[in-house]
């Protein structure tokens, strides 16, 4: 009897260990499954930062703001419905988020070329950002894959849990915590600022209000942000917003960050050394980014049999 529930406890500790490998997330998931998915996202993601150099910023933006709300998900893809608070009109999204319609492209071309939906949306969004960044002149990294798609979103959530352009350091060092990240996360994430661009409605306060900014920076930013009206006219987060460099942590030790989130990096506190050692080292930002984002990327995944394989990123598959 005493050897029979030995095996019997052998057995399970072999399924769960079993369901624990099966579960979790890697890079090779695909290259049974279909061998060309990456290749096909990387070539539709090149081809929309070519049209548009933006986009390589937004579809970075998009992964963070999915992460940052129930975990990495594909939430933040899906339209609103009579049971879907989208999370597209939350604050940080609404008229601001963009990137949907090159993912509906990526997800078409995909399922073409796998012959069928096996590649989620969540992956999508990992991907694209990987590629996105590397298509600007920045680092690139082996993404872990296997995420599955839920088929829920929180608005609430979303206001909630991406951090706010108007943070100081505790207020972000507390947000990242939240979502496992540590404070070389929140810097070297942040770093994602070193290409994109942000509205004037997020940093009007700081031009006009703020007295740790340059005042001839201050003023330049105040000629396409008036103190009323123009609140979606764009300003660069940093000078070279279309290439993934440096110049972002060097504008924050001339107190040129565009946002208060940004500046409160480097503003007397924990985070600036991180700030100047990045400032002069791409290579450390890089490695320090790169592994963040792999990081960032297993928040709260779905895998195995939990959530889809959406059919159209927009919408939940019905039963």
């Amino acid at each position: 009897m005493a050897s029979r529930s030995k095996f019997l406890l052998h057995v399970i500790l072999i399924l769960c260990i079993a369901t624990t490998a099966f579960s979790a997330l890697s890079p090779y998931y695909y290259d049974r499954l279909c061998p060309k998915a990456l290749p096909t996202i990387k070539r539709a993601v090149e081809a929309a930062v070519r049209k548009e150099g933006r986009m390589g910023a937004s579809l970075l933006r998009l992964h963070f703001h999915d992460c940052f709300v129930q975990g990495c998900d594909a939430s933040i893809l899906l339209d609103p419905t009579s049971t879907i608070d989208s999370e597209k009109n939350a604050i940080a999204n609404q008229n601001s988020a963009r990137g949907f319609e090159v993912i509906d492209l990526i997800k078409k071309e995909v399922d073409k070329i796998c012959g069928r939906p096996v590649v989620s949306c969540a992956d999508i969004l990992a991907v694209a950002a990987r590629d996105s960044v590397v298509a600007l002149g920045g680092p690139t990294w082996k993404v872990p894959l296997g995420r599955r798609d839920s088929t829920t979103a929180s608005r609430t959530l979303a206001n909630q849990d991406i951090p706010s352009p108007f943070l100081d350091l505790p207020g972000l060092i507390q947000n990242f915590k939240r979502q496992g990240l540590n404070e070389r996360d929140l810097v070297a994430l942040s770093g994602g600022h070193a290409i994109g661009f942000a509205q004037c409605r997020t940093f009007r306060n700081r031009i006009y209000n703020a007295t740790n900014i340059d005042p001839v920076f201050a003023n330049a930013r105040r000629k396409t942000c008036p103190r009323t009206g123009g609140d979606s006219n764009l300003a660069p987060l940093d000078p070279t917003a279309v290439v993934f460099d440096t110049k972002y942590f060097t504008n924050l030790l001339k107190r040129r960050g565009l946002l208060r989130s940004d500046q409160a990096l480097f503003s007397g506190g924990s985070t600036d050394g991180l700030v100047k050692t990045y400032s002069y080292n791409f290579k450390a930002f890089s490695n320090d980014f790169a592994n963040s984002m792999i990081k960032m990327g297993n928040i709260k995944v779905l895998t195995g049999k939990q959530g889809q394989i959406r059919l159209n990123c927009r919408k939940v598959n019905r039963n």
